[in-house]
């Protein structure tokens, strides 16, 4: 058993068993807030893509939780045009846009 006041791992006296990992995450403290009024068109805008069956459907049930809808209403969109057929997008409670698409 590891002893030190910043051991992060716990392993028995003879070390040649399997040990355990007591990672500590911590949040970043560098970097900077995005800009409340960033567009999708922006160069530092990053987004992540998720895939739904319904997303009217998802979208209300997002509205339940925190976070901060970006497009007004479920978009339809031609079909030919994108590899889905009706999107829409959000923000996490941490600014992270998130694009919600229905096949």
């Amino acid at each position: 058993m590891c002893s030190e006041p910043a051991c992060t791992s716990l392993r028995s006296a003879s070390h040649g068993g399997p040990g355990i990992e007591l990672p500590e995450y911590r949040t970043p403290n560098s970097g900077r807030i995005m800009p409340p009024d960033t567009q999708a068109n922006d160069l530092w805008h990053w987004q992540v893509q998720v895939t739904l069956s319904d997303a009217a459907v998802i979208k209300d049930t997002i509205a339940n939780v925190k976070s901060y809808p970006v497009s007004n209403a479920v978009i339809d969109l031609p079909k030919d045009t994108l590899d889905y057929s009706s999107a829409f997008m959000i923000r996490d409670p941490d600014g992270h846009a998130m694009l919600l698409t229905k096949p």
